[in-house]
């Protein structure tokens, strides 16, 4: 199987910049809208609760500006879903929040957190928003997401980018089982967290994954060369591995 592979660009840490300074440089809606030229497919971003990089404000004029469908972060709580009700993105992905952690360090317990979740999906999808479930790429926690309707769920890729040899193969051959299972379970996966030009054509060739939000790496990155070319070249490293494997099943 060989599906379109789209990408999502994080917006967060532009924010973040912005914020170490106070004022509005740079602005992360000027960031969105310069990955919409560069070859976006989407934008995400992810509103904390302590507001630590976006702001509701930023959410407000990012479905003002931008032409992109907007997939919203937010936590299990009843004022992100307040948020997310208001403004009424494309797609709410649900994560799991500490305070005290400097980014998203794990999968959300699907499957010991439904009695919290059933409420907030079920309000969600009645409003029209698409929900997509971080999860660690664990068949328990997609079942789990199946069982509670999600729409969507995100498999964690950050154990994958963190190790290296084999211990990065068995965790690429675990995303691998989780795609198939997630898809075999009639949800659509997507995948993300800490993919690089050095990590992401391995899981832009599996053909179950149909996209991947990318961040911090691509700000970072544009630091150097600009956003438009980070973004630029992902796309390209993403595509190079989708098209070897449509070329891998035709022959």
């Amino acid at each position: 199987m060989s599906r379109e592979l789209r990408l999502g660009v994080n917006i967060d840490h532009v924010a973040t910049i912005r914020n170490a300074r106070g004022g509005g440089h740079p602005d992360p809606v000027h960031a969105a809208k310069m990955a919409e030229k560069a070859g976006a497919d989407g934008v995400t971003a992810h509103l904390r609760e302590d507001r630590r990089h976006i702001s509701d404000s930023d959410i407000a004029r990012l479905m003002e500006a931008i032409e992109l469908p907007l997939n919203l972060e937010i936590a299990a709580t009843n004022e992100m879903l307040a948020t997310a009700l208001l403004h009424k993105p494309h797609a709410a992905c649900i994560v799991p929040e500490k305070r005290e952690e400097r980014t998203t360090e794990g999968g959300l317990d699907v499957a010991g957190g439904k009695a919290t979740l059933a409420p907030i999906i079920g309000r969600l999808k009645d409003a029209g928003i698409r929900v997509s479930l971080f999860v660690e790429p664990d068949a328990r926690q997609l079942d789990a997401a199946a069982e509670l309707a999600a729409d969507i769920v995100e498999l964690h890729t950050g154990r994958y980018c963190d190790t290296v040899a084999a211990t990065r193969d068995a965790e690429l051959r675990r995303i691998i089982r989780a795609a198939q299972h997630a898809h075999a379970a009639g949800l659509e996966c997507h995948a993300g967290h800490g993919l690089t030009f050095d990590t992401v054509g391995p899981v832009a060739a599996i053909g179950e994954v149909v996209e991947l939000n990318i961040g911090h790496f691509l700000i970072g990155e544009a630091i150097f060369s600009g956003l438009d070319s980070a973004i630029c070249r992902m796309r390209a490293l993403m595509d190079q591995a989708r098209a070897m494997t449509g070329a891998q099943q035709s022959a």
